[in-house]
C-alpha cells in the first residue's frame, strides 16, 4: 500500500512541559540549580532572569537565544550531562510536578492513548520528567552530539513555536497518529498552531491570552492547583513521593 494513502489510526495526547506538567519553568529552575551549587555567580543568575523576563513579554529571540546558550556545553560528555539533569530533577523538579498532570497522564494511558511531551527543553531536562510519569515519548530541543561528546550546536530548528511543529509533523507521520481524536495540553499561547490541528485542545494553566483565546472558541480550560513547592529547603513536596509502578521507572 502506498504509505501516502493510509490512513492515521492512533489518537495521542500532547504534553507541553513547563507550567502544564510541572510548575515552574525548568530553564530558571536548571539555572537556579547551578547557582546553588556554585557553578555560575549573581550576575549569571540576573541575566537568565532578565531573559526569562523577555521571554515572557514575548520579546526573546528564543532560537538565538538558545544557540548561544548551548555553547556552553561544548566539550562535555553527554552521560556526564544527563547524570547531572537526574540529580537536579530529585533535587529540584521533582516536587513541581502537579499532583492533577500525574493523573491526566495515567488516564491518557490508560485508554490506549500515545502519550509525549513536546517541550522546547533540552532533551536531558525533558527525559526524567517523562521517566516519573511513565511517559515514552518526548520531542524536544536536540543537542549535536559527537562521540558521546555534546558540540555546543544544536540541531536545527529549536523546538519552539515552528520548530514545534516541525519535529511533531515528523513524529505524527511515524506514528500515524489522528488529529482528530488528539489532545494538547499547553499553557501558552505559542503553542496556539498546536491547539489548532488537534480535536482536543486543552488550555492548561493558561497564560492571560491563551485564557482569553479559549474562552472564545470554547476550548477546555484546566487549572491545576499548585504543589506545595519549597526550592530552598528543597522539601514540602505535594508531589507522591512514592517509588513509581513496575514499567514506570
Amino acid at each position: 500500500m502506498d504509505q501516502r494513502s493510509r490512513r492515521p489510526t492512533t489518537a495521542a495526547a500532547f504534553f507541553d512541559m513547563d507550567n502544564t506538567l510541572i510548575a515552574e519553568n525548568s530553564g530558571s529552575l536548571y539555572v537556579r540549580y547551578r547557582y546553588q551549587r556554585g557553578e555560575i555567580d549573581h550576575f549569571e543568575l540576573l541575566r537568565s532572569a532578565f531573559s526569562y523576563l523577555q521571554f515572557k513579554l514575548g520579546v526573546l529571540d528564543v532560537g538565538s537565544w538558545t544557540r548561544r546558550m548551548m555553547v556552553g556545553f561544548k566539550g562535555r560528555s553527554e552521560w556526564e550531562v544527563e547524570e547531572e539533569a537526574a540529580r537536579w530533577f530529585d533535587d529540584l523538579m521533582l516536587q513541581t510536578v502537579y499532583p492533577e498532570a500525574v493523573e491526566l497522564v495515567d488516564e491518557h494511558l490508560a485508554a490506549g492513548h500515545v502519550v509525549a511531551i513536546v517541550s522546547g527543553a533540552l532533551g536531558f531536562v525533558v527525559r526524567p520528567v517523562a521517566k516519573r510519569l511513565g511517559i515514552e515519548h518526548i520531542i524536544h530541543t536536540r543537542l549535536e552530539v559527537e562521540d558521546g561528546v555534546l558540540t555546543g550546536r544544536v540541531e536545527d530548528p529549536v523546538c519552539f513555536e515552528e520548530g514545534k511543529i516541525y519535529w511533531l509533523e515528523q513524529f505524527i507521520d511515524e506514528h500515524e497518529i489522528d488529529l482528530a481524536r488528539s489532545y494538547f495540553y499547553t499553557d501558552s499561547i505559542s503553542d496556539l498552531p498546536l491547539l489548532d490541528v488537534v480535536g482536543h485542545p486543552v488550555a492548561t494553566n493558561p497564560d492571560p491570552v491563551l485564557h482569553r483565546t479559549a474562552r472564545r472558541r470554547g476550548w477546555e480550560v484546566k487549572h491545576f492547583q499548585p504543589p506545595r513547592v519549597d526550592l530552598a529547603g528543597l522539601s514540602g513536596s505535594g508531589v507522591d513521593a512514592r517509588p513509581a509502578p513496575p514499567g514506570r521507572e
